[in-house]
């Protein structure tokens, strides 16, 4: 099976997200038929709602039944949390989807992955996208990710084709992944840049990751078996864009510096804090910091991108500043490019 993806209706896991509410409203612009599987209420006007947990088989089956392909991005998506949790739904609900897509004859089934499955904690300059490796990835949700990625392509082959795509951080309006938390924490002062933040990182636009995960499974005969990293093709220094975002939240962009691997040390000690005091229900959010975001924020990450646009016929559509613009139109800020944003930006 070399050709595209001729069916039209698709289940979306996950749609409860930004990305994943993007992925339906896509797969519906193409014309496709959309059911959407999550735990929440409906959240995408004109898809097929169906409620239940990616780690209830029983509720996969269903959810299962009658589509043509699969589109799963449903996660547990956390900085810290038990490894119990990440294996049940990253690793475990992965299992269930593809057992289930399988036995109901679902020829194509798109998992949703993440650059940071192949992420070790050197930099990243310029490269394809590497092997996952669940040994080497750093955390817990990168491991459980990595791990489910090997699953899925495993079962890549005759009757039932798989592609992987790796959307590297996804951002928009209505991100509560990243948008919310650096706009809520530039607010409040507590947003340090780590090594001033020069490291130069690459990022995607919500409405270009939609496209190219629709586009993996459109393009499916050419897409399978293997991972694509996603991106906008754009590095920018990580204080560029955290400032862009702060003035299209309408919040003061930090203005103070600390030294990454002082973060890393710190951040790794603040987790191991925030993970007992979730155990004891001290805590229930996310911690301020944690070895591995502070690795992210102060190592550079960017990727090639030409694999990725030749296999799946796609470019993005959304550049950084136009996405800053949205973003701003959102929040009612202000949206100067990146590069200006920057300037407004002291570190020491």
């Amino acid at each position: 099976m070399t050709g595209p993806h001729t069916g039209g209706h698709v289940l979306v896991t996950g749609a409860s997200g930004m990305l994943g509410r993007a992925v339906a409203a896509e797969l519906l612009s193409r014309g496709h038929r959309v059911r959407t599987f999550h735990r929440g209420s409906a959240i995408v006007p004109g898809t097929e709602p169906v409620r239940g947990s990616i780690t209830d088989a029983a509720a996969v089956d269903r959810a299962v039944e009658g589509v043509d392909a699969v589109v799963h991005l449903a996660a547990k998506v956390s900085f810290t949390g038990e490894w119990d949790d990440f294996v049940a739904t990253n690793i475990t609900g992965t299992r269930h989807l593809v057992d289930a897509a399988r036995s109901a004859g679902v020829p194509d089934f798109v998992y949703v992955s993440s650059p940071s499955v192949a992420h070790h904690g050197a930099s990243i300059v310029g490269e394809a996208a590497g092997t996952a490796d669940p040994a080497a990835a750093r955390g817990h949700y990168a491991r459980s990710k990595a791990a489910a990625e090997l699953l899925a392509l495993a079962a890549d082959g005759p009757g039932f084709r798989v592609a992987a795509a790796r959307p590297h951080i996804v951002w928009g309006p209505g991100d509560t992944q990243l948008v919310e938390r650096v706009i809520d924490r530039a607010r409040s002062g507590r947003l340090p840049l780590l090594d001033g933040g020069t490291a130069l990182i690459d990022t995607t636009y919500v409405d270009n990751a939609a496209a190219a995960i629709v586009q993996a499974l459109e393009r499916i005969g050419t897409a399978r078996g293997r991972p694509l990293v996603v991106t906008n093709g754009e590095p920018r220094p990580v204080g560029e864009l955290i400032s862009g975002i702060c003035a299209a939240g309408g919040v003061p962009a930090p203005r103070f510096s600390v030294p990454g691997s002082v973060a890393r040390i710190a951040g790794t000690a603040i987790e191991r804090a925030w993970v007992l005091g979730l155990r004891r229900g001290w805590v229930h959010d996310e911690p301020p910091m944690t070895g591995f975001l502070a690795e992210q924020l102060s190592t550079a990450h960017w990727f090639d991108q030409r694999a990725t646009r030749d296999l799946l016929d796609w470019k993005p559509a959304i550049s950084l500043d136009e996405g800053l613009s949205r973003l701003a139109a959102y929040y009612g800020g202000v949206a100067p490019s990146m590069k200006r944003a920057a300037s407004t930006t002291n570190s020491t």
